[in-house]
Order: structure tokens, then sequence, then C-alpha cells
């Protein structure tokens, strides 16, 4: 068996601080390579440092998936091919059964929930792991190292974000998703090269671009949430202490990213270069 190819990434991390607080902004990727070794340098070091981790969600995950598809049903409503341009539909039953889920199986779904796992599975065939993703690797050394966990959103509240969408919005995100597919592959690579290199800027335009052509979905789940994390820091930075916050690195990036959210509350916000 040939040895796993180690890929050192180098990811981007930024720091706000007082006389009394630190705290360290590092964006994250949802799902990773199992190779990618990015728990180093910086980034590591920045954590050691830290009594507080804050995530997007530091709630154990027991019951999560349930309560997932418990909510992504829609057993009286239309079902989702009837609801879908004319246009699409062969498209969205081919690319089901592209991933042996037999179409039947997700008639009475939520068009929120087929478009997210449309955009997860072809991931998964690519050797994207979400037991690899910077999130869980960050949650499990938290908690092996004894640190304050603290989640900015729950679980329920996330699934909310898209069940709350309008019907003609959810069924927007799943055309456009089956639109993105046959270059979704490469979309990925291009993404984690990104942030492997540390280039959020063009991370971000890569990772944002489906949302900035659709401006609601973009203020739900993006500049809102966003907006939110940037009051969140600001309270903190009343209290003394470092803190490691870790979130997905498209909230990082662009006209409306927490940083550019934060300095317009007073707060500057630096790329951290070097930690000794």
């Amino acid at each position: 068996m040939a040895a796993q190819h180690i890929v050192h990434a180098h990811p981007a991390l930024w720091i706000a601080k007082d006389h009394d607080t630190t705290i360290y902004l590092f964006g994250t990727v949802h799902l990773l390579k199992p190779e990618i070794q990015w728990f180093e340098g910086n980034v590591r070091k920045a954590f050691d440092k830290s009594q507080d981790v804050v995530l997007e969600v530091a709630e154990e995950e027991t019951g999560t998936q349930g309560k997932l598809m418990q909510r992504a049903l829609d057993i009286d409503g239309p079902t989702i091919t009837s609801r879908l341009p004319e246009a699409s539909r062969a498209r969205y039953l081919a690319a089901l059964e592209s991933h042996g889920l037999a179409p039947i199986l997700f008639e009475r779904v939520k068009p929120w929930f087929a478009a997210i796992t449309l955009s997860v599975l072809p991931l998964r065939n690519h050797g994207y792991d979400p037991a690899s993703g910077a999130d869980h690797r960050i949650k499990l050394m938290a908690k092996e190292a004894g640190k304050t966990l603290i989640g900015l959103e729950t679980s329920d509240q996330q699934i909310g974000f898209f069940e709350s969408l309008p019907d003609p919005l959810q069924i927007q995100m799943l055309d456009e998703t089956l639109n993105e597919l046959p270059q979704l592959g490469d979309t990925i690579g291009n993404m984690i090269a990104a942030w492997s290199a540390g280039e959020p800027e063009k991370l971000a335009a890569l990772m944002n671009d489906t949302l900035e052509v659709n401006p609601e979905l973009e203020q739900r789940l993006l500049t809102d949430r966003n907006a939110r994390w940037a009051d969140w820091i600001t309270a903190r930075m009343e209290k003394p202490g470092t803190v490691f916050m870790a979130v997905g690195a498209g909230h990082l990036a662009g006209a409306s990213s927490v940083q550019a959210l934060l300095a317009q509350r007073g707060i500057d916000t630096t790329l951290v270069k070097r930690i000794e």
C-alpha cells in the first residue's frame, strides 16, 4: 500500500486584542481529507494559549442526525419533483441515483435538505470527510485539553436557518446546487487550496459565489450571523482572557465578514504572522 501523502496547510489566523483580552479568529473547513495537516504552527499555538474555545456549535452531536431527518420530511406537501422547474427534474433524479439514493425516498423531503445532501455526498466520494474537518478536530482537542467549549449557535438553530427559508428560495437553492454539481470536485479542490495557502479572500470568493447571486440567502446564512458573532466578540472583549474562535472560513472574508463588522464596532483585527 502506498504511503499517504501528507499535505501541510497554513490557513489564515486573525487576532483582536486589548490590554487584557485576546481573541483569535480561525476560519474552518467543515470537510477535509485526512492527509491535510493544519493543526500546527500558528493555529496550534493560538489554540494552546486559549482558555476558551468557541465554535459555531459546541453541543454533543448525539441525536442531531435523527432530529435533522425528522425536520427534513414534508409528508403532506407536494413532492420535490413537482416543485422543481421542469428542466431540473431529470438532473435531480440522476444526481440522486448517481449516489445510490432511491429517488422515491427523497420525494417527500424539503428542498433545503435535498440541496445540502447533494452538496455533501459528492465531496465524500472525493475523499473529504467531516470527521477530518477542522471544526470536529478542534472540538475533540478542546475536550481533551479541558478547555471551556462555547457554542455560538445550536444545531436546532442551524437547522432552522434552512427550514425557515421561503419555499421558492429553497427550490432556488436546490436548483443552484444541481447547476454546480458537475464542477463541485474542482470547486472544492480550489477552495481547499486557497484555505491551505492562507488566502482568505480567494477562498471567500469561491465559497460565497452562490450566495452572492442570491441576496436573501446571503443575508440569512452569512451577513446576519456574522453580525451576531461580531456582537458576541464585542461583548467578550470586556472580559479578560484568551479565546480561540473557529467558524466557517467563508464568514471571515469579504465585505460583510466578521472582521469588517468588528471594525464598524471599533475593534481592529490583524492577520497573525507568527506566534512565538
